[in-house]
């Protein structure tokens, strides 16, 4: 049988720009659909004072009791984060299991996360929640188990115990993730060796970065209009206007609120972000709450890490033009036109991908240098290098050796150096920048 589940959206009296209630209930709504439950009905309810023991004051409390009674309403979901306290009372006074944001966002993210280090870090940010819930979700916590071995005392509570458990679990949940810590250093410090370039796709989930990854790659990773579709970030290779190379990284998508618990656990993966050579912020311009999500996409970065000459770099996709009304959609091409580092397409009719291209290419490569080099015979490796990664501009076979004339931006010129060695070539003058 499938879960009923009744969604609460309280609104509550407080200071700053807070979301448009109908569209903060339409997004419950849909992280509600997210997963397999039968979305019985929802409601926004307005919170004057909220009460430390049940978030709702008691006549609203009563009046939603019976509400979800006459909806024989197996689950009800509170669009916010509440404390044990509030959650436990819920259930009591509704009869009801009561699920907030957090709970609800950790539930989806259990049934997506496929690979083995999505579901470590799923794992852990649920114990982590778990953890200062143990008031709520144990009815035997009164119980006390007799002490064994030869130390006496009255044992330790039930909870205790449990509790205990739960930390031996983190504790080894977090010894597995540093291992992918680990690897994930050790697979960055082998792209740096290409070295392709990387850039990190991030943004408001449902925004379309796995469409778009997947127009500009071939790729075929998940793509399902719902909110937390990627949960396991995927990586290819791209082909820049030039023919150079770059890795697209495809990252899991952000949200208003999102729980301390996975920024935490996911902190492997988000550091992909952090290692990016370049960030492309794939926004729905379409979304009635664009520029609310887009507030929230970059408190995230902030809260990761990501801030000064790093957001200034980053490119903006205005995605999914194609949804809006033909003045509009002009009016969007318009303001992009005129904004640096802003392009303004749809990644599932492909407008704008070619323009995304180029601006990505022109941020990569921005600082492009004429060297001129003279490399021995016998360094056959080297010249394939430049051949690979750089613009030969002109090339002369003599006695002494070989003449190139090359274009590379300074990083490839300093990644060349750094594996063929000091010896490796001689700039017989002084490097010029391109044209």
């Amino acid at each position: 049988m499938t879960t009923r589940v009744y969604l609460l959206h309280p609104v509550l009296k407080a200071p700053g720009a807070a979301p448009d209630p109908a569209d903060a209930l339409a997004e419950g709504c849909a992280l509600v659909r997210a997963i397999d439950v039968d979305l019985a009905g929802s409601a926004i309810v307005p919170v004057s004072r909220p009460n430390s023991a049940t978030l709702f004051g008691s006549g609203k409390v009563a009046e939603l009791a019976a509400d979800l009674k006459a909806g024989e309403i197996d689950l009800a979901v509170v669009n916010r984060e509440l404390s044990p306290i509030q959650q436990r009372n819920l259930e009591r006074a509704w009869g009801v299991k009561v699920l907030d944001r957090t709970g609800l966002i950790l539930e989806i993210f259990g049934e997506r996360a496929q690979t083995r280090e999505g579901v470590l870090q799923v794992d852990l940010a649920h114990l982590t929640y778990q953890k200062s819930r143990l008031v709520r979700s144990w009815t035997h916590l009164e119980r006390q188990r007799g002490a064994t071995g030869f130390v006496g005392g009255p044992g330790e509570t039930q909870i205790e115990s449990d509790r205990r458990v739960l930390d031996d679990k983190i504790v080894r949940l977090k010894r597995q993730l540093e291992k992918v810590v680990r690897t994930r250093a050790l697979h960055r410090a082998a792209r740096k060796k290409v070295p392709n370039p990387v850039v990190a796709l991030v943004g408001y989930t449902n925004a379309g970065k796995s469409t778009l990854f997947n127009r500009l790659t071939g790729a075929q990773v998940r793509v399902d209009d719902m909110l937390f579709a990627t949960l396991d970030p995927a990586m290819r290779q791209i082909t820049l206007p030039s023919g150079r190379g770059a890795i697209l990284s495809d990252t899991v998508g952000f949200i208003s609120n999102l729980p301390t618990q996975l920024v935490a656990a996911f902190r492997a993966t988000l550091e992909e972000v952090l290692e990016a050579d370049l960030i492309v912020h794939v926004r729905d311009i379409a979304h009635a709450s664009s520029e609310a999500q887009n507030r929230d996409v970059l408190g995230v970065l902030h809260q990761l890490g990501v801030s000064g000459p790093r957001l200034d770099e980053m490119i903006e996709l205005r995605n999914k033009i194609d949804l809006l009304e033909p003045e509009e959609r002009q009016a969007t091409r318009n303001a992009a036109a005129r904004g640096a580092g802003v392009v303004a397409g749809s990644a599932l009719t492909g407008e704008g991908c070619d323009a995304l291209l180029a601006e990505i290419e022109a941020r990569l490569f921005r600082r492009r240098m004429i060297f001129s080099l003279r490399l021995g015979h016998h360094e056959g490796r080297a010249v394939s290098w430049l051949y690979r990664h750089g613009e030969v501009q002109g090339r002369e076979d003599g006695e002494a050796g070989i003449d190139l004339t090359v274009e590379l931006t300074e990083k490839e010129f300093f990644q060349f150096r750094k594996e063929f060695g000091i010896g490796a070539a001689e700039v017989r003058r002084t490097a010029r920048a391109a044209q």
